[in-house]
C-alpha cells in the first residue's frame, strides 16, 4: 500500500453523539455515491445501534453541499459486469451488490428506531433507498430527488417498485418511467417527504436529537413551509396518462393531451431505454400486489437480469458516464422491438436462487 491509499478517507463515517448514531456518507466529490464497502460497514453499525439502549434514533447525511447520496456506484457495476461477459470473473460482485444493498434497504424499513435520514442535496438511486423506506425524512431548499434509471438501462430498484405504486394516483409510474426530478414542496406534496427543515437549521436539528429530543418534536421545532408545489397543477394529466397498463398506450394518451407538458413528457419517453420502460412499468404494477420483501427479491430478479443478461445498462452508462456522448443506441431501439418474452425473461429466477432474508 502507497502513502497516497493510506491518507484516503473512509467513504462513510460512523459517530455516536448523544443520543443518536450519526451516520455521514463521506463521498463528496462522487457525490456520495453508495459503495459495496459502504453498505458492508452500515449495516452492522445499524444493527449494533438497534441493540445498544443508550441510542434513541439515528440519523443519516450525505457529506459536502451537493449531495445526499446521488446513486450506486454503478460505474463499477458496469466494468465487473464487462468483465464478467468477457469471461473474467463470474459476476459474483454484481449479485453481491444488489443483494447486500438490498438486505440494507429492509433493515431501514424495519428499523425498530426512529431513522431520520437529512436529504440535503441530491438523492437519487441509491439515495432514495438509503431515505425512503425511514421512518423520517427531512427534505431542504436543495433537495433534488430523481429515480432516473430508465436513462441508463435499468429500473427503479432499492424498493421503488413498492414506494412508487403506493404514491397517490399514478405518480408513481409517472416518476418509475420518466426520472423526472422532485424538490422538496413536490415531496411533502406526494407524501415523499415528511418535513421541510432549511438547510441552515439541519445543525440545529442534529444537536436537539444528540440532545435527546424525541425524533418528531425535535423534527416539530426546525420545519418551515416550503411553498407552492409546482406538481399540483399536473397531476390530474399524470393520474390520467399514465393509468394504462402498456408504455404505448401510456405514450398514445400523452399524445393525446395536446399540452406542451406532455408532449415534454412524450419526448422524455422516447429518449430512454425501450426495455426500461417495458420492465418498469410491469414491475411497479407487480409492486403494487407485493409486501416489502416480496419486492426486494422481485427487485433482485430484475438487476441480474439486466447486468448479466442484457445489452442497455452497459449502453446507458456508456453514453452518460463513460464516453458521456449522450447518444445511447438502445436494442431494441423502439418499444414495437420489445416482446413480452423479453419482459418476462427479467422476472425469472436469477442464477444462484432468490434474495434471502436471514431475519
Amino acid at each position: 500500500m502507497n502513502d497516497a491509499a493510506e491518507i484516503l478517507p473512509a467513504e462513510i463515517l460512523f459517530e455516536r453523539r448523544g443520543s443518536i448514531g450519526l451516520v455521514t456518507l463521506n463521498r463528496p466529490k462522487a457525490l456520495n455515491a453508495l459503495t459495496l464497502g459502504m453498505i458492508r460497514q452500515m449495516d452492522p453499525q445499524m444493527r449494533a445501534w438497534a441493540a445498544d439502549p443508550e441510542v434513541k434514533a439515528v440519523v443519516v447525511q450525505g457529506a459536502g453541499e451537493k449531495a445526499f447520496c446521488a446513486g450506486g456506484d454503478v460505474v463499477s457495476l458496469y466494468e465487473a459486469g464487462k468483465a464478467a461477459r468477457a469471461g473474467q470473473g463470474d459476476g459474483s460482485a454484481i449479485r453481491a451488490f444488489f443483494s447486500e444493498e438490498y438486505v440494507l434497504n429492509r433493515l431501514i424499513k424495519n428499523y425498530p428506531k426512529p431513522y431520520v435520514a437529512l436529504i440535503d442535496g441530491i438523492s437519487m438511486g441509491g439515495g432514495v433507498g438509503l431515505s425512503q423506506h425511514g421512518s423520517h425524512r427531512v427534505v431542504t431548499e436543495r433537495t433534488l430527488f430523481a429515480m432516473p434509471e430508465t436513462g441508463i438501462g435499468l429500473y427503479p430498484d432499492v424498493g421503488g417498485t413498492y414506494f412508487l405504486p403506493r404514491l397517490p394516483g399514478q405518480v408513481g409510474t409517472w416518476l418509475g418511467l420518466t426520472g423526472d426530478r422532485l424538490k422538496a414542496a413536490d415531496l411533502l406534496n406526494i407524501g415523499a417527504a415528511d418535513a421541510f427543515v432549511p438547510s441552515a437549521k439541519i445543525e440545529s436539528l442534529i444537536a436537539a436529537l444528540a440532545d435527546g429530543v424525541a425524533a418528531d418534536e425535535a423534527i416539530a421545532r426546525h420545519k418551515e413551509q416550503p411553498g407552492d408545489a409546482p406538481l399540483a397543477a399536473h397531476r390530474d394529466a399524470i393520474d390520467r396518462c399514465y393509468a394504462h397498463d402498456t408504455v404505448e398506450a401510456i405514450l398514445a394518451a400523452l399524445e393525446s393531451e395536446g399540452t406542451e407538458w406532455a408532449a415534454a413528457q412524450a419526448a422524455t419517453l422516447k429518449r430512454v431505454s425501450p426495455t426500461s420502460l417495458k420492465i418498469t412499468l410491469e414491475a411497479i404494477r407487480r409492486g403494487g400486489t407485493l409486501d416489502f420483501d416480496g419486492c426486494m427479491k422481485q427487485e433482485l430478479r430484475l438487476s441480474l437480469a439486466c447486468l448479466l443478461g442484457g445489452h442497455d445498462f452497459y449502453e446507458g452508462i456508456r453514453a452518460v458516464l463513460v464516453d458521456k456522448d449522450k447518444n445511447p443506441r438502445w436494442n431494441p431501439a423502439d418499444l414495437a422491438g420489445v416482446s413480452r418474452a423479453d419482459v418476462e425473461r427479467h422476472f425469472a429466477e436469477a442464477p444462484g436462487g432468490d434474495l434471502e432474508f436471514k431475519d
